[in-house]
């Protein structure tokens, strides 16, 4: 028993020190998808300022596939040490492991949440042809042509087709589920009539909204999008069982010593608070949200709640 507590005392102490001399070599950040995406835009958008102020490089590694599953669980089994992290978002931290028949990891318990990084709204669009003005006369048409309306998304599982479902079950709507192979093609066959809806982050659909290729009908956040001022949210539509958000945020294996945490949270932090990266993030239609771990997990936790309880609902699966 004494050789028991003597190695716990020893395991303590190294971890201690381990945590007051972090980081000590290069940090491996894992983005679960492809370059050039918006997830690899936030990622790219800290790594220099972090790695500058911790000191050490900051290596992005891209594992892409499953909808950032295989990312996600490949952290699960990394050593807890603050030397594997990776850049999390909402569909594999919160809607796509509840879409499986067997759970491949648990959001909420394998993972330690270091610090939220951004937050944006989604937002509805159609052609500019269509006759609705906003999304509660959009819902209004297809009530009116029931059985001919469908919705696009960039995949069954993703956020875009989660939003798509939440829609139907907060209107009554049926809308048909059209997926495709990423955001892309579903946007270019919107414009081109062969969908009637997709609902979107801002990333990927101001450059076509401004263009004047896509209509604006709403956007699913709590307040109005900056860079939209004129489009009203849900809520303000009547729609308010709409609402949802998207988030990006720094992730570690769970387990991680309390003091990396905190170094990683703390630098994080200042990171989001330099003008030049927050002016990066409303370019591109997102809003920079800083939030430290207790936060950012309890933010998590009620978005696994809230898509969970979707999923079950509208008993969705996908094998």
């Amino acid at each position: 028993m004494k050789r028991f507590v003597a190695g716990l005392a020893l395991a303590a102490l190294a971890g201690l020190a381990c945590a007051q001399g972090y980081p000590g070599k290069p940090i491996r950040l894992i983005v679960g998808y492809p370059p050039g995406g918006g997830i690899d835009f936030a990622a790219r958008t800290v790594q220099v300022p972090l790695q500058e102020a911790l000191r050490q490089q900051i290596v992005v590694d891209y594992k892409p596939g499953a909808g950032g599953m295989l990312a996600a669980a490949e952290l699960t089994r990394a050593a807890p040490d603050g030397y594997t992290l990776l850049l999390a978002n909402t569909g594999p931290f919160a809607i796509a492991p509840y879409l499986q028949a067997k759970q491949p990891y648990d959001p909420v318990r394998q993972f330690t949440y270091i610090g939220q990084i951004s937050q944006g709204s989604y937002v509805a669009v159609t052609r500019p042809d269509h006759p609705a003005r906003d999304l509660k006369e959009w819902v209004a048409w297809a009530k009116g042509n029931a059985g001919k309306v469908n919705f696009a998304s960039g995949g069954a599982g993703t956020s875009t087709h989660l939003n798509g479902e939440l829609m139907n079950q907060a209107t009554g709507l049926d809308v048909t589920h059209v997926p495709y192979k990423g955001s892309a093609p579903a946007v270019q066959d919107l414009i081109g009539g062969q969908t009637q809806l997709l609902i979107d982050a801002g990333t990927v659909l101001l450059p076509q909204i401004k263009g004047g290729k896509l209509k604006a009908l709403a956007v699913t956040g709590p307040a109005r999008d900056p860079q939209l001022p004129d489009v009203p949210t849900v809520r303000e539509l009547g729609l308010g069982a709409m609402e949802s958000v998207g988030f990006q945020g720094l992730v570690g294996p769970a387990g991680l010593p309390r003091d990396v945490v905190d170094r990683l949270a703390t630098e994080l932090a200042r990171v989001l608070a330099q003008p030049d990266v927050r002016a990066k993030f409303a370019a591109a239609g997102a809003e920079v949200h800083p939030a430290g771990p207790a936060e950012f997990a309890g933010f998590v936790r009620a978005e696994n709640e809230k898509w969970a309880k979707l999923i079950r609902e509208r008993k969705l699966q996908l094998d």
